[in-house]
């Protein structure tokens, strides 16, 4: 049988795909984790800023040496810099034997095969319509104890300096009841926390059934059994209604945490974006959650070296960061992608300026970070066990962060047996900007 190695790069909806290809080849062909001994490669990529293409590149460009002191016979790109430049890639790197595009992802049999005889790209023609749902094979990358759903696909937003339109299509739901029934198969397989993404989260439902249903989505989720947490990622603020704030009040299994992307805070360098909404909306927004729900996290993203951003436009953007006191914070500098409109705009920010914005920015927030941190100490919490240390102590996560993204907590068990996914009561004894320190209480 061929064996097969998937390297999914990027983000979790990007992750979700190789978790789809994973599952229907795992039908034919063996899974490996070492791409040295692989017989084909594949290499999902990203392209959403310029760094994350030339990580996707450089991948390409390293798994294509095991064709030469490897097993590889194959080497194969999907993902975002397929659908993009799916084209180009296979005349730039001849070591590439085949192309598989976003809209293309169930194809992925197909691909191998026809790639087997010759060079081929499976790449739908104008916007990319796949969507998955839970009858589709699907081999998890992720522990066994949390997964990733998505809700949606695609984005309709067009902000001005994003491409994820042109390489994911619009923004499609998918019906309630597929959504409900993977996450029961995905209970029963063990999985306690679900993370729900989609471009845009807070959209769910609108454009399938001509409202927004995230909230009545939620309810019907927590009512699932072995269901612990409920995670909401890439939630934008425009639509976010009063019921979902209800919703995340009531639903005890709804983690205290919320993705918001921002983006910025001056309202020029916004409308410029074309983000929807205005700042004062969403610190109006965010006022709400945290009175109504005192102890929630909130994680945003902002872009300093917007084509156009004035230093006093930045410094509005660093006062809001300093008057709201995010708990969670991504900040990147501008990336020039071409097509889209931002980047044909002749007014673009130097990139020494962008990256000492940024730094500025990642100063301010290691403080606000250090100071919402040492809050904690003290308290108790609870915490998902997810990987034992030689030490013996166990390093885990409350509900106040994401997987892979956020902090983290180093726990002393006191040498008391768990395993991974258990839930334990965490004493915490010692906070830095990012993790805690603690022990187990029970």
């Amino acid at each position: 049988m061929t064996k097969i190695s998937i390297i999914s790069l990027g983000c979790a909806k990007n992750q979700v795909d190789s978790e789809i290809m994973s599952g229907i080849l795992d039908r034919k062909h063996i899974l490996t984790d070492t791409p040295e001994d692989a017989d084909v490669i594949i290499v999902n990529t990203c392209s959403f800023i310029e760094t994350a293409k030339e990580e996707s590149i450089n991948t390409i460009l390293n798994m294509a040496c095991f064709k030469e002191t490897g097993s590889c016979q194959l080497l194969l790109a999907a993902g975002c810099l397929a659908q993009r430049y799916g084209q180009e890639l296979m005349q730039e790197i001849p070591e590439l034997d085949g192309i598989l595009g976003t809209g293309n992802i169930d194809e992925i049999e197909e691909l191998l095969m026809k790639s087997r005889v010759r060079r081929t790209a499976l790449i739908k023609p104008g916007s990319p319509d796949f969507l998955y749902d839970e009858n589709m094979p699907r081999k998890r990358l992720t522990p066994k104890h949390y997964a990733y759903v998505k809700v949606a696909e695609g984005c309709d937003n067009y902000c001005t300096y994003c491409v994820i339109p042109q390489v994911r299509g619009h923004f499609r739901s998918r019906p309630e009841e597929s959504i409900v029934k993977e996450v029961q198969l995905l209970a029963a397989q063990g999985v306690k926390e679900i993370l729900l993404i989609a471009q845009d989260t807070t959209r769910y439902g609108l454009d399938f059934y001509d409202e927004l249903r995230l909230p009545g989505l939620i309810r019907l989720l927590s009512a699932i059994e072995g269901i612990k947490w409920i995670r909401l990622m890439y939630c934008y603020p425009d639509l976010f209604s009063e019921e979902l704030i209800e919703v995340m009040s009531q639903e005890r299994k709804v983690c205290r945490y919320l993705d918001l992307p921002l983006q910025h805070a001056d309202p020029r360098v916004l409308s410029d974006m074309n983000r929807r909404g205005t700042i004062d909306q969403a610190e109006k927004l965010i006022f709400s959650l945290r009175q109504i729900m005192p102890d929630i996290t909130i994680r945003t993203t902002m872009i300093t070296g917007f084509p156009g951003e004035t230093e006093k436009e930045f410094n509005n953007l660093f006062n809001f960061v300093k008057l709201i006191k995010f708990e969670r914070f991504g900040i990147f500098a501008y990336s020039q992608e071409e097509g889209t409109p931002a980047a044909r705009r002749t007014d673009q920010v130097p990139q020494k300026v962008k990256e000492k914005r940024r730094e500025q920015l990642m100063l301010l927030q290691q403080d606000i970070a250090f100071e919402c941190q040492q809050r904690l100490v003290g308290q108790i919490k609870t915490v998902m066990l997810e990987q034992k240390l030689a030490d013996g102590r166990w390093v885990g996560r409350t509900e106040a962060d994401a997987p892979e993204i956020d902090g983290q907590v180093y726990v002393d068990t006191h040498r008391k047996e768990f395993t991974v996914g258990d839930m334990v009561q965490v004493y915490i004894r010692e906070a830095d900007s990012y993790d805690l320190l603690g022990e187990v209480v029970s």
